[in-house]
């Protein structure tokens, strides 16, 4: 099992990233979906009764998803798994300012394979020490990861890399936020950070370490891209309410459909 904590600085406020996380996730699911591939929503409703983060958060958002993935895993899975085996279950409680994802494939590995991704949206500039409030023997098998989503170099591939989300070129009309350059994280207002604690859990003989490698290889490229859309983004997104949000999702998944039965694979691949 290996345990890594990203570290997202963002220049918006905590209660604005709520509403531009959401809306880039609506927005990012198209870009990933078509040709029987992508993003499936079976669910996405409200929840009460399950205690999180200590039993500090109880209530929420829940959504259960299915990634139809057959191009975006590792060739080596695909060579073993069998046919129509390889969706990936999304099960999300977002119990805002704390969320918690967690990712499984029940057709074929069952618990053999887990993902459990928990995020923690502070008003700091990523300098809390244990943000998810780890014990001695986790803060050992922690790594912290730092993220700079005006970096075009340090995660990313050559794809990703677009001038209209590039955050060093990008100015906001709105806010008038942006570029971001220089030494941005110390000096922009306002200021939050996504701590990201994610931990990969893959038990198969002879596969382990490699699959659970490959997996924290793809985060920090993920996370980054989609940060950095995010912020691009702004635009779009400030100024909306969470009930503007909830029609914007209650279409994005109509146009998820259509697009995954009908469409032509699109998105990340490795």
């Amino acid at each position: 099992m290996i345990i890594k904590e990203y570290r997202v600085v963002l220049p918006m406020t905590v209660p604005e990233y709520q509403v531009g996380q959401l809306w880039s996730v609506a927005e990012a699911s198209k870009q990933e979906t078509g040709g029987g591939e992508g993003i499936e929503v079976l669910k996405n409703e409200p929840f009460t009764g399950q205690p999180l983060f200590d039993g500090q958060y109880a209530a929420g958002q829940y959504t259960h998803k299915i990634y139809h993935l057959q191009s975006k895993v590792p060739a080596i899975i695909r060579k073993i798994a069998p046919k129509g085996s390889l969706a990936i279950h999304e099960e999300a409680w977002n119990a805002y300012p704390y969320c918690k994802t967690v990712l499984t494939n029940p057709d074929y590995m069952k618990d053999n394979f887990f993902v459990k991704v928990e995020t923690i949206h502070l008003p700091d500039r990523g300098t809390t020490e244990n943000a998810h409030n780890l014990n001695r023997e986790q803060l050992k098998m922690r790594e912290v990861v730092n993220i700079n989503i005006a970096n075009d170099h340090e995660f990313l591939h050559a794809a990703d890399v677009k001038p209209e989300t590039s955050p060093s070129h990008f100015t906001s009309t709105k806010t008038g936020r942006g570029p971001l350059t220089g030494n941005w994280k110390e000096t922009t207002e306002p200021v939050m950070c996504a701590y990201k604690l994610v931990t990969v859990h893959f038990k198969w003989l002879g596969l382990q370490n490699i699959i659970e490698k490959f997996t924290h290889t793809q985060y920090p490229r993920l996370f980054s891209k989609f940060h950095r859309e995010v912020f691009c983004w702004i635009d779009h997104w400030h100024g909306l309410t969470m009930q503007d949000i909830r029609a914007i999702e209650d279409q994005a998944k109509i146009e998820l459909e259509e697009q995954r039965k009908n469409g032509a694979v699109r998105g990340m691949t490795g």
